[in-house]
Formats: structure tokens, sequence, C-alpha cells
């Protein structure tokens, strides 16, 4: 295992003199406040929630006086709602916050009830809102749990740290899902390449009855349909979900965020990601509130080495890239990675061509042609979209790493996507409209 910060401890990181929590931290609808300018809160407290389904509350990561309640700079790139809080330096917890008394005896509902509150979300990047995984429809009944270990982003080793550190915590957080969703097996997939990680699963899980599986060392290896195939043998159908094979498949990071919430009865208001690059003085493991500057995190890590070119939030296969390291740590933030300037390779941009090598869809693991999605996307043609199956790209990068004419596939991908669904929306809110106005002349003839 080649990752520079892969023998240090999770550290705490820095403890902010302020925070700036978004609203919006997952899939879904996001969070209205549920406090105001002026408030006190807590560690723990309930800051922000909605009504839809999927959706998940964001919490307070420090106590003190809430100062603002604005747009702010969000990792997405776009200016986003978030609630400011001045921290007291106390860190007092809300009373609200207990641990369950007889944790191992909740009922389903209740498991998905108390990981709703604890605002869970998938913490491997995605921040799918758990509860709503938790919930499969009675017709797609789940025979098996996966553990995702597979930590295969180059740089990033929180996920392997946790599994070293926290292992039991893990499997127990593992074994809720397990009663949440009915399933009579749990199977960890970790890469052979982490032999300190299996190791540690393995004697943590024997005791249980919980099944570790060696992975094959490669990227994508962590992706939900690369995951369950080599798992279960299951072949997950294009545009569907794991459920759809009897299997769901959450983070170690996210079943130890789940053993948080139930046992300690806190709510995901940090988390561990990593800190590294060789624009960073320390690489670090560190476990981070949620809310805290990026550019405190840096610091906290020693700084910067040179002059940095680019700073980004996630691995350097799927993460993004920054214009500011004045952003939050969100529930999203997997790692930071800062690279010096005098090292990247910086292509220049042009239109698209394409010599038709076949490597993209060769490359593809999701056995998609982004060679055909990347064309129609450049010219907007959303249309066609539909039919190449684009919303099942992962963005993975796979495609454009291997593309020789250095072709800016996963960028036309976001676009394609973001165009697709633009269009369909606008269609689906026309034929709305349609039929409102259809029902509403059906009323004048009567």
């Amino acid at each position: 295992m080649n990752k520079v910060a892969a023998d240090k401890s999770i550290a705490p990181g820095p403890i902010p003199q302020e925070v700036v929590i978004p609203l919006s931290q997952h899939v879904g609808a996001p969070c209205d406040p549920t406090v105001k300018v002026g408030d006190r809160v807590m560690v723990g407290t309930r800051i922000g929630d909605s009504e839809a389904f999927v959706s998940a509350p964001i919490h307070s990561s420090v106590s003190g006086e809430v100062t603002a309640i604005a747009k702010r700079p969000h990792p997405s790139g776009e200016d986003s709602l978030a609630v400011v809080i001045k921290s007291d330096r106390l860190d007092t917890i809300d009373p609200a916050v207990k641990p369950q008394d007889a944790p191992d005896d909740l009922a389903p509902d209740d498991i998905r009830r108390l990981v709703r509150q604890g605002g869970i979300v998938g913490l491997g990047g995605a921040v799918f809102p758990t509860h709503v995984k938790l919930a499969p429809p009675a017709d797609k009944p789940i025979d098996v749990v996966i553990i995702n270990g597979a930590e295969c982003e180059p740089y990033l080793t929180g996920d392997y740290r946790l599994m070293l550190e926290r292992g039991e915590d893990i499997l127990k957080g593992a074994r809720l899902i397990q009663r949440a969703v009915g399933a009579e097996r749990i199977a960890v997939g970790i890469e052979k390449s982490n032999p300190g990680a299996i190791e540690a699963m393995r004697k943590a899980a024997e005791p249980i009855g919980v099944e570790v599986v060696a992975l094959p060392a490669r990227y994508p290896q962590g992706a939900e349909k690369t995951l369950v195939k080599f798992v279960t043998g299951r072949q997950i159908p294009q545009g569907k979900l794991p459920l759809e094979v009897g299997a769901i498949v959450d983070n170690v990071g996210t079943a130890a965020a789940i053993y948080d919430a139930v046992y300690r009865g806190m709510p995901l208001v940090e988390r561990t990601l990593t800190v590294a690059g060789d624009g960073v003085t320390e690489p670090a493991n560190l476990r981070v509130r949620i809310g805290t500057i990026v550019e405190e995190v840096i610091e906290h890590a020693g700084g910067l080495v040179g002059n940095p070119g680019k700073v980004i939030l996630g691995g350097p296969m799927m993460g993004v890239a920054q214009y500011t390291t004045l952003v939050p740590v969100t529930k999203a933030t997997t790692g930071i990675i800062v690279l010096r300037k005098d090292t990247i390779v910086k292509e220049e941009p042009g239109h698209f061509v394409c010599i038709r090598c076949g490597r993209c869809v060769k490359n593809c693991p999701q056995n998609l042609l982004p060679f055909q999605i990347g064309a129609y996307a450049d010219k907007g043609m959303w249309d066609w979209l539909d039919k190449l199956s684009v919303e099942d790209c992962m963005e993975c990068g796979c495609c454009a790493y291997g593309c020789p004419t250095r072709n800016p596939l996963v960028q036309l991908m976001k676009v394609g996507k973001e165009g697709y669904i633009r269009k369909r929306s606008k269609m689906e809110a026309l034929e709305k409209a349609r039929e409102e106005n259809k029902t509403e002349e059906d009323k004048s003839d009567e």
C-alpha cells in the first residue's frame, strides 16, 4: 500500500473558532434552518431539517451562538445557504444526545428513525441519506449487506485507518444495518493491497460470523456495481440499484457513524478525512468537525509546501477542484488533496476530438459509451443521452484517464447529465401542466 498517510493514526482536527455549516450536504432536498440568528446551540443540536423523505437533518458541530444564516461558498462551486456559528470553545453537548438503552434490541423502524435523526448519509462521498437506503420496498427483499472498505482512490486512507482503529464499532453499525433491512449475510469488502485492514477486520468479525472478502486492488473497486458483482456474483442491471439484486452497500465510515448515532447518541457532526498531496507539509488522517474551513484544516496539517496549484476535495480521480480554500468541510469531504503548481500537468482546453480508439469504452466500469455521450453533450443534444444511460455514469474518470487525445470526458459527462436532467425536468413540468389544464377543461365541460 503506497499511500503517504496510511501509517498516520486518526488524530483530532483543528478546533475552529467559527464553523460554516451548509444546509445542503446530501442527495435530495436541502434543509431549512431550524435556528435563527442569536440562538445558542450545542454540539449535536439540530440546526436544519426538511420534511422531504430523501433528505437528512444537519447538526451543530460546536457549541456557541448562531451569528448568520446566509449564502456562503460551497464545495460544489456555487454559494449555498449555511448556518454560521461562533464557537464558545466549551463544546457543551446537547442534552438530547443520549445513547440508546438497549441498542441490540431495536426494531427495524427504530433503527431507521435513529439513523435519520442522526443525519447519517453515505460517507464514501455519495452522501445519499442512509435511512432511505435502509427502507427498501417490500417487493425488493435484501439478503446481503456489503460494507464497503475498498478505498481505491489514490491518497485517501481515512477508511483504512477506521478499519484498523474502529473495527468493532463498524461491525456493530453493520449489524444495525442488517437488522434494519432483514438481511441474512454481512460481507466486508477490502482490497488485497490493504492486508492490515483485512487482518484487523477479520479479527473483529470472526466472533460474530461476518465475512471479510479480499478484493482485487483495482480502481474503481469500490463502485457499487463492481463491488456487488465480485462479492455476490450478481450483475446489477443498467439504471438499477443494488437492491434489485438483493444487496445493500454502505461505506465503513457510514457504519461507524450509525454506531455513533445509536450507541452514543451522537449525530453526524464530524467525519474522518485525509489531508495529503505534495503541497501539504504533514499528510494526516484527521477527525474534522463539519463546517470547519478547509484552509484551517490545511494549516493544522502543517500548512502548504511551495506554490499550490490545485486543492481537491475528495480523491484525485473523483474529487472536485476548488477555486478557494474558504469552503467548509461537509459530510461529503473524504479528503483534502493539495498539489503543487510545478508538479501539475495542465492540459490545454480544446474541442472534443475523438479518434474512435475505444479505450474509454474498454475502461468504463459501467459499460457505457463515453465517447458518444461526450460527443452529444458537447453539441447539447440532450435527448440522445437517455438512450446512452448517461445517469449511470459515476464520474470515476477511467475514460478520461485512458484517452490518448486527452478529451475532457468527465467534464462532458457532468455537462451531459446536467443538461439531460434539466431537459427532462422541463418536459415533466410541461406534461404536468398539460394534465392540469386537461383536468380543468374536463371540469368546465361538466
